[in-house]
């Protein structure tokens, strides 16, 4: 059945998507894609006209600096909902959290939580992150503005709407909140129980990277491994491939200013090859190509699968050449391009540095200079294949992922290694000191290792799932998914079952 977006999502579907730059950018925007076709397509929501109430969009007005009191400025904060299974006052509330992008209707429609609201009677919120989508405060994205961009303030936002909603609803004060959110929000999700047990009664944090890390080599190392998993389509020798692809994307780069010519035109690049630094920003992109491969395998909207990668670049093995491997790669990259409507393959270092320092608020919503702005005061998470088992290119290096932040916003390099540090000994990192956490992540995900993987205790519990990808429990579900994945949301349900059943308890214990 072909896509039906729904009428929200208009707009946002004609927005182009053809001059981005950088690995960071191509990963972001592939997660929206993927976003924008499971919530438009008959595997997400799937709306007729007519057949189902559609959700209610509303605006909180919230502080811009909810640490300052004296400080009367405040900015709108979108959220959506869906009353529809709502059992009514006393019922429970799931609080979907947004993070570093335009948060839509399908958040509260389809899939995790949605999918579990008319079985256990719950309201379902969906909360946009301040400064991405339309929650973004007058005055633009320059500086003074972005001060008051981070997870605390994020934080704070959340406990105000708790309240605010509540109110506006006419919630009970026994009703118990289960924050939900995906990769950076489901990190939020696990820090808002940490922070505000009494307003948040539990969570479920999916692929949530609690632990800040300047240099993120473990991402490549996991994307490495992925490309040997017999089960999602790998092998050594696909592996194997991948390294021989890059390395024939090298020697074709340090070989003069014709092949580099050739290579521009075979890969449809942007622009010329000729600086170092853009040949840099080239290689991280095709890396980023990878491993958007293996984060979203199996994803419905996911341009390629680690099995068609494995397959486009084993294409020429039987002469075990490079160049064969190479002109996988180079097909890779052509199907993404097409499935992300982009003319050319960017890797400008200068366009990257232009498109980070637009302080205007972007059109497409991805938020690409505000989360920049968060990995360089809050968490790092910058890709690097230093290792020398990393299979791909050493470049680009840590280093000139760190001068970036100071081309664009002037912060140093020891500034940044004290923003993660500081981050890791606020929150916790992996070892978080809160309970009733559930953390969900899939094993093919490169970002588990951030993300609490074993059960840390009796109110604090970890679900690994085999061969599941980046926040694939927080999709539709498909006839498809694995006998695993399907588990897996069982104890999930299980899990918010217990909960609620607590909820009752303490309920009848406090005389409520």
């Amino acid at each position: 059945m072909g896509i039906r977006p729904a009428p929200w999502l208009g707009s946002l579907l004609l927005v182009s998507l053809w001059r981005l730059s950088g690995s960071a950018s191509l990963l972001r925007r592939l997660g929206a894609h993927i976003q924008q076709f499971q919530e438009s397509s008959s595997l997400g929501l799937g709306l007729d006209a007519g057949a189902r109430a559609l959700p209610k969009e509303g605006w909180l007005q919230q502080p811009l600096d909810p640490f300052n009191a004296s400080d009367r400025r405040s900015f709108l904060q979108r959220y959506w909902v869906n009353d529809q299974h709502w059992a009514g006052q006393d019922g429970p509330v799931f609080l979907h959290l947004g993070g570093e992008g335009s948060l839509w209707p399908g958040s509260v429609m389809r899939g995790h939580p949605a999918a579990l609201a008319p079985v256990l009677g719950a309201l379902v919120v969906g909360l946009e992150h301040r400064f991405y989508g339309l929650s973004i405060p007058i005055g633009g994205l320059d500086m003074a503005q972005l001060r008051f961009l981070s997870s605390r303030h994020a934080l704070a936002d959340v406990a105000s709407a708790r309240l605010a909603l509540a109110r506006l609803f006419n919630v009970s004060s026994s009703s118990p909140w289960i924050c939900f959110g995906g990769s950076y929000a489901g990190a939020l999700a696990a820090w808002a129980r940490l922070k505000f047990p009494h307003l948040i009664f539990a969570s479920v944090a999916s692929s949530a990277p609690v632990r800040a890390v300047l240099d993120f080599s473990e991402y490549n190392d996991v994307v490495s491994s992925s490309l040997m998993n017999t089960a999602i389509g790998g092998s050594r020798e696909c592996r194997t491939a991948a390294s021989a692809a890059f390395a024939e994307v090298e020697r074709r780069l340090r070989s003069g200013k014709a092949a580099q010519t050739q290579l521009r035109a075979e890969l449809g690049a942007c622009g010329p090859l000729d600086r170092i630094e853009d040949q840099a920003e080239l290689l991280g992109t095709l890396q980023a190509l990878v491993g958007g491969a293996v984060q979203y395998d199996g994803q419905a909207g996911a341009p390629l699968s680690v099995r068609q990668l494995c397959g486009l670049l084993l294409a020429g093995w039987s002469n075990r050449s490079r160049s064969a491997h190479y002109g996988g790669l180079r097909r890779a990259a052509q199907i993404v391009m097409r499935s992300l409507g982009q003319r050319c393959l960017s890797f400008s270092r200068a366009e990257t540095v232009a498109q980070l320092r637009n302080t205007e608020p972007p059109v497409s919503g991805v938020g690409d200079r505000q989360w920049f702005y968060q990995t360089c005061t809050e968490f790092g998470f910058y890709v690097t294949c230093e290792d020398p088992g990393c299979p791909f290119s050493q470049l680009p290096a840590l280093p000139s992922q760190l001068d970036l932040c100071e081309q664009v916003f002037g912060l140093s390099a020891s500034s940044i290694v004290r923003a993660v540090d500081q981050t890791n000994s606020y929150y916790g990192g992996q070892i978080l000191e809160a309970t009733q956490v559930l953390f969900v992540n899939g094993d093919m995900d490169p970002w588990h290792v951030l993300s609490v993987t074993r059960t840390l205790g009796p109110s604090e519990s970890a679900l690994l799932i085999p061969t599941a990808s980046h926040c694939l429990d927080m999709a539709p579900e498909r006839p498809s998914d694995s006998p695993s994945l399907r588990l897996a949301r069982q104890k999930i349900f299980q899990q918010l079952q217990t909960w609620l059943k607590l909820a009752k308890e303490l309920q009848i214990k406090n005389g409520i």
